[in-house]
């Protein structure tokens, strides 16, 4: 496949899936056998099967927790099958989000995500969010300066 219709799979993972909320096409993004990277600050990268199903579970998580969520594409490189974006989620969160009641804040979440796309499917993924931002703005943890502070004295 050409550079740029990766590019258009990936478009579609973001503009179809998450913002349009059609769950379905889950099923002609992603291959039966992908892979997903949760990137973590520390931490061994682990590769985690993400089936369609997998896929349309996860979204459906989010959109519980944060109903108005939407992403944005900043920036996006392509090179072969790997389709790299900068993007960033914003939603409100209303609603229980993996156990965590809505604490009704706005946020605004950056997130690099590679893809890798052969055959027309997204095969295998990278994604890293920024937590600690993200749980800050949901007021689960202190400011980053409240954190300097405490460690300042």
């Amino acid at each position: 496949m050409s550079e740029e219709q990766n590019k258009a799979i990936v478009l579609r993972f973001y503009d179809e899936l998450w913002n349009e909320r059609n769950f379905n096409v889950a099923d002609e993004l992603f291959a039966a056998d992908c892979m997903t990277h949760q990137l973590q600050s520390g931490a061994e990268t682990v590769a985690v099967a993400r089936n369609p199903e997998a896929v349309k579970h996860h979204v459906a998580e989010w959109l519980d927790g944060f109903p108005d969520l939407r992403f944005s594409v900043e920036q996006m490189l392509v090179e072969g099958e790997r389709v790299m974006t900068q993007s960033v989620m914003r939603g409100t969160h209303t609603g229980v989000w993996l156990g965590i009641a809505p604490t009704n804040k706005e946020v605004s979440v950056r997130l690099s995500v590679i893809h890798r796309v052969a055959d027309g499917k997204i095969v295998e993924d990278w994604v890293l969010v920024e937590a600690l931002g993200f749980f800050q703005q949901l007021g689960l943890l202190q400011s980053t300066e409240e954190i300097f502070a405490q460690t300042a004295k």
